[in-house]
């Protein structure tokens, strides 16, 4: 055999061998593509890109645990624990934002079966154009702990329109009771009654102010309410007024009350702000009208930041009033409250 021949027959065997290898050879998938979720900042902090779509979601709420405390024979403490998430979308559209709001709570008191999950809100918004079931204008007040200047949960339609120093909107709301009461004659069993309100506010440097009122068509009363808000020193100086034609959806406590706090914020992470709240004619007959004694309400509520996302709250109050069927006692009453806010 002479070198040409061993040559070319060694050259035979590696090509042989290489296209075995080649045969046998195990080929790796390429990876499936991987959407991240991308952050939403055109709505604020928190939102992100739900994938494969252009909404935008944020979820947030807390986790409250409270125990409070009254003189009234028999109830001396309660403790309490509330949980809350809120599930808010936003997306742009050609007509503006399209959002949606749900938030679900719920709350152990007092037994052991954790409670009742209810639908705290529920609502969808168009622009200023706003339908649904939730928290109405009413449910603003002062920062404190010592007033009551109403609170409602309605279904609503209506519009909002939001300008650069103010906001003006109006909602056509379906009522079920008057506000302080669980249920009462005149409303059970009637969805159809039905009120309107309207709001102003705006922002003037450091002072806010708002103008509400309402009308309740089902009992023919409304109420008025004018707020205002001031820095002023180390802290807010919060007022408000509130007059009841007769006792209704929106407001019933008196015919008429006037409140007044001071939120003093002594360092960054404490807050002191003692409060007080006066009202006329609390007590109401049948027909809605007002009458009976006055009540007075003072006290102090207490603010403490212990770490970003987890604060501390502490009131205390006293109540002065012989309406003894009136939404709050006659006495000393108060909480003790921490709530981890995410």
């Amino acid at each position: 055999m002479n070198i040409k021949s061993l040559l070319l027959g060694s050259a035979a065997a590696l090509a042989a061998v290489s296209g075995a290898q080649a045969a046998d050879a195990i080929v790796a998938a390429s990876p499936e593509p991987m959407e991240y979720v991308r952050v939403c900042d055109a709505f604020g902090t928190g939102y992100f890109y739900i994938p494969g779509t252009e909404t935008c979601l944020k979820i947030g709420g807390y986790v409250r645990f409270e125990v409070q405390w009254n003189d009234e024979d028999g109830k001396n403490w309660n403790a309490r624990t509330r949980g809350l998430v809120t599930f808010n979308t936003k997306t742009d559209t050609e007509y503006g934002a399209l959002g949606s709001t749900i938030t679900m709570r719920t709350w152990a008191e007092g037994d052991y079966n954790g409670g009742s999950v209810e639908l705290d809100e529920a609502l969808i918004q168009l622009g200023g154009f706003k339908v649904g079931y939730g928290y109405n204008y009413w449910d603003s007040d002062l920062s404190g702990e010592t007033d009551d200047l109403g609170s409602n949960r309605v279904n609503m339609i209506g519009y909002e329109y939001t300008g650069s120093a103010f906001t003006a909107g109006a909602f056509i709301d379906e009522l079920s009771k008057r506000y302080s009461e669980g249920t009462s004659a005149g409303y059970t069993g009637n969805n159809d009654s039905v009120g309107v309100e309207g709001q102003i506010s705006g922002a003037f440097g450091p002072v806010s102010a708002s103008l509400l009122g309402a009308y309740d068509f089902h009992v023919n009363d409304g109420s008025v309410r004018a707020m205002a808000t001031a820095d002023i020193g180390p802290g807010t100086l919060g007022l408000a007024a509130i007059y009841s034609s007769g006792a209704n959806a929106y407001y019933d406590l008196g015919e008429w009350t006037v409140a007044a706090q001071y939120a003093a914020k002594l360092t960054d992470k404490f807050t002191l702000t003692p409060g007080f709240q006066y009202w006329g004619k609390t007590a109401y007959a049948a027909d809605g009208d007002f009458g009976g004694p006055d009540a007075w309400r003072a006290g102090v509520t207490l603010d403490y930041k212990i770490v970003e996302g987890l604060t501390s709250k502490v009131s205390v109050q006293y109540t002065d009033t012989d309406n003894t069927s009136w939404s709050y006692n006659d006495g000393w009453s108060g909480f003790v409250r921490l709530q981890r806010t995410f």
